[in-house]
C-alpha cells in the first residue's frame, strides 16, 4: 500500500513498504525520472521474503511525489558550462544532496534509525552519497548501473540520448507511452529484451503516474551539477556491492568498474547482456546478488552494533557479551569463505 510523508523542506514522498516491518529495511532509489514501480514487484517480493522490508519511494519530482514546478525548465548546457568553467557552481531547482536528504527524512518519518540502500543509475549516485556523507545511519550500499561522475558517452550516443530528453510536453497519453516504450528499448538489455506486455505495463503505469514532464529536466539538472564525485566516494566504509551491465548504452560499463575501484573493498558484479534496464529475466539472478550481499552485510552491521553496546556494559557484564560477539564474528569470516 502506498503512503506520503512530508519533509522538513515541505516534500511530499510517496512510498511503499514491503515485508516485514520488524525486518531490516532496505530502501530502494530509482533513477533519473524513474519511479518506484521501476523496481520490479518481484524482485522486492523476492527480497522482502528472504527476511527484508523492502522500502520503495518516489524521489521528488517523480511519480505521485511533490513536483517541483515553481523551479521551471532548467538550461543544462548552461549547467553543464557553469559547473566545468564557473569559479562558483550555477543554480540549480536542487541538488543531489538535497535528494539524499529525501531519504534521510523518510527514514526519520519511519523511525529508521539506519538501513541498507539500494540505488539505481541516479539512484546509485544518491545512495552513494548517503554511504559517504551518513555512516552511522547507512548499513550497506548497493550501486547499481551508476557511476561516480556525470556519464561520458561518445557523441553519437550523446545526442540520441538528448533527443529522447525531449519528452512529450502535453499531457497525451499516446505519445508519452510511445516515448517511454522507445526509451526503454533503446536504453534495454539486449541479452534479456522485455517482452512487450512487461513495456506495456511499464508505460501505463508510468504514464497514470507522472506529475510532471519537466521533473526529469529537473533532476538532470542536479546530477549535472554534481560533477565528478570519485573523492566522495574514497569516504564511503560500508560494506558494497557494484552491479552492472556490460552491455549499458547509458552508463558505460568501464563507469561501473570505477566505482568498484573507488570504495574500498566493495565487490563487483558485471552481468552480461544486461542494459540499463530491470527485465523480469534478471530478476533471479539480480536476487540472489542482493540477498547475499544483504545477509552478510546485517551481520557485520549487528557484530559492530554488539561491540559498541559491549563498551557501555559494566566490567563484569562484558564477558559473556564478549563471548558473544566472538562469535558472530566467527559466523561472518566463515561467511567470506
Amino acid at each position: 500500500m502506498m503512503t506520503r510523508v512530508r519533509t522538513r523542506d515541505g516534500i511530499e514522498l510517496a512510498y511503499e513498504s514491503i515485508g516485514n516491518p520488524q525486518d531490516p529495511p532496505l530502501i530502494l532509489i530509482m533513477g533519473l525520472g524513474a519511479q518506484m514501480h521501476v523496481w520490479p514487484d518481484s524482485l522486492c517480493r523476492n527480497i522482502a521474503a528472504k527476511g527484508f522490508r523492502v522500502i520503495r519511494f518516489d524521489n521528488r519530482d517523480s511519480g505521485e511525489s511533490t513536483a517541483l514546478e515553481e523551479h521551471g525548465n532548467p538550461s543544462i548546457i548552461r549547467v553543464w558550462l557553469g559547473t566545468r568553467l564557473a569559479k562558483k557552481k550555477p543554480a540549480v531547482p536542487y541538488t543531489l544532496k538535497d535528494m539524499a536528504r529525501d531519504v534521510i527524512a523518510l527514514m526519520d518519518t519511519l523511525e529508521l534509525d539506519s538501513a541498507h540502500v539500494a540505488g539505481a543509475s541516479m539512484g546509485g549516485m544518491i545512495a552513494q552519497i548517503l554511504a559517504a556523507k551518513h555512516r552511522r545511519r547507512i548499513r550497506s550500499l548497493t550501486s547499481i548501473m551508476s557511476s561516480a561522475t556525470a556519464p561520458r558517452l561518445p557523441v553519437s550516443q550523446l545526442q540520441m540520448l538528448l533527443h529522447l530528453a525531449r519528452r512529450p510536453g502535453s499531457r497525451n497519453r499516446d505519445a508519452h507511452i510511445e516515448y517511454i516504450t522507445r526509451m526503454n528499448r533503446m536504453i534495454g538489455s539486449p541479452g534479456y529484451p522485455m517482452k512487450d506486455d512487461e513495456l506495456q505495463r511499464l508505460a501505463e503505469t508510468s504514464w497514470e503516474r507522472t506529475a510532471s514532464p519537466l521533473g526529469f529536466k529537473r533532476q538532470l539538472a542536479a546530477i549535472t551539477h554534481a560533477g565528478d564525485r570519485r573523492r566522495l566516494l574514497q569516504k564511503i566504509k560500508a560494506r558494497t556491492l557494484v552491479i552492472h551491465g556490460a552491455d549499458d548504452p547509458l552508463v558505460p560499463v568501464t563507469m561501473g568498474i570505477e566505482t568498484a575501484a573507488l570504495i574500498r573493498r566493495s565487490k563487483l558484479k558485471i552481468i552480461f547482456g544486461m542494459g540499463h534496464d530491470f527485465p523480469e529475466a534478471l530478476v533471479p539472478r539480480l536476487t540472489r546478488l542482493m540477498v547475499r550481499h544483504l545477509k552478510k552485510s546485517e551481520k557485520k552491521w549487528q557484530a559492530r552494533q554488539l561491540r559498541k553496546s559491549l563498551r557501555r556494559l559494566p566490567e563484569d557484564d562484558r564477558s559473556a557479551a564478549n563471548d558473544h560477539a566472538s562469535s558472530l564474528d566467527w559466523l561472518n569470516q566463515a561467511d567470506n569463505h
